[in-house]
């Protein structure tokens, strides 16, 4: 029997920031010489994001909002430690898990009682027991759910999340598989004037995306059919995206050669995993405008080849491990992606890696 999505569910936090109210917030950053301001005005500008969400009401407003823990009372961004960032993570994130799962079990039109495995990823904090445990409490699954979590695979574990949902459902015909991600990005922003961390301000968010996965479950709308999963590491890139801890945050490294090494390798990638089999629908997923216009350029797309992807940079930023359900979301209901259309998604990790699916978009039997 074949895994289905059977239903993709998103949440986001209230507070929403305009990308130039953000910008200006940074430039005018004590320690910020002329140069570091204008790499903050091209990084944010060219980022082609007009507005992301933050669990941190104090970026409201360009920085106004600031109450003495991330920002201050005159708009300056503070360094709080990562203790103080990873203990808003295990305040704010599982609202955010829950509220992306159970909109996906409604739109599977499942009971939760029916979830017999839950996969959750996440990067942008820890605690124990963690969103997988909270999940089953605040959803009221079955105390007997399974339960995986994986973490630090940033913004790709989607996919491999999805993957694993879709062996459990090989071994298991029955299974229904909840996979969540949530991430909190902005816990991690900093003042700095380094060119990487600039660009990381530029383009992180918060967002929560779930999908019910089975192989069994009836479907009552439409459903990606999934085909297969492929990994690969690319030739070079280990120290270009890197996501570790330190002592003010996490701290993300995001250099220039990484759309550039993308650029370089990703027609291999594709072509060794597509094969022969026909695209019609591509989901990528969007690090930065930079890695869509070189995924892009590489594989000969046209321009409206990667709208969904671009239309979600543009409306949420990189939400890391979230966004590209975000756009496997829009697919799944766009009218205009019809019956036996293959997609194929693309996303990026640590490393470089590169996951990739390819799905088939399927019509219940009565539309």
């Amino acid at each position: 029997m074949t895994a289905r999505i059977l239903a993709i569910g998103t949440a986001v936090p209230d507070t929403t920031i305009a990308q130039d109210e953000v910008r200006d917030f940074f430039a005018r950053q004590p320690g910020y010489d002329r140069l570091a301001s204008r790499l903050v005005h091209a990084a944010f500008d060219a980022s082609a994001i007009e507005r992301r969400r933050t669990v941190l009401t104090e970026l409201a407003d360009g920085g106004s909002a600031g109450d003495g823990v991330f920002v201050d009372g005159d708009g300056v961004l503070l360094a709080p430690s990562t203790g103080v960032r990873n203990a808003v993570y295990a305040a704010e994130a599982p609202e955010l898990f829950a509220r992306a799962a159970r909109a996906a079990l409604a739109g599977a039109g499942m009971d939760a009682a029916t979830v017999t495995h839950v996969v959750t990823a996440s990067c942008t904090g820890f605690f124990a027991p963690g969103p997988d445990y909270r999940l089953v409490r605040d959803l009221g699954l079955s105390p007997t759910v399974e339960r995986y979590h994986l973490g630090f695979l940033g913004c790709a574990a989607a996919l491999p999340a999805l993957r694993a949902a879709e062996r459990i459902c090989a071994a298991q015909p029955d299974a229904v598989v909840l996979v969540v991600c949530a991430e909190l990005c902005t816990l991690h922003i900093r003042s700095s004037p380094d060119p990487d961390q600039i660009v990381a301000s530029s383009v992180f968010a918060d967002g929560a995306a779930a999908a019910v996965v089975s192989a069994s479950a009836a479907a009552t709308g439409p459903v990606l059919e999934v085909e297969r999963f492929g990994t690969t590491l690319t030739s070079e890139g280990e120290s270009d995206m890197v996501w570790v801890i330190g002592d003010e945050g996490f701290e993300m490294t995001l250099t220039a050669e990484v759309p550039r090494i993308i650029g370089r390798e990703i027609r291999g990638v594709v072509d060794a995993f597509v094969g022969t089999d026909p695209v019609d629908v591509w989901a990528v997923h969007p690090g930065g405008r930079s890695i869509l216009d070189r995924v892009e350029h590489a594989l000969e797309l046209d321009a409206a080849s990667l709208a969904a992807s671009r239309a979600v940079l543009a409306d949420f930023g990189n939400m890391s491990s979230a966004t590209i359900l975000f756009i496997l979301r829009d697919l799944l209901v766009d009218e205009a992606v019809v019956d036996g259309q293959r997609i194929a998604g693309l996303a990026f990790g640590p490393g470089l890696t590169v996951e990739s699916m390819l799905a088939i978009k399927r019509m219940p039997e009565d539309a």
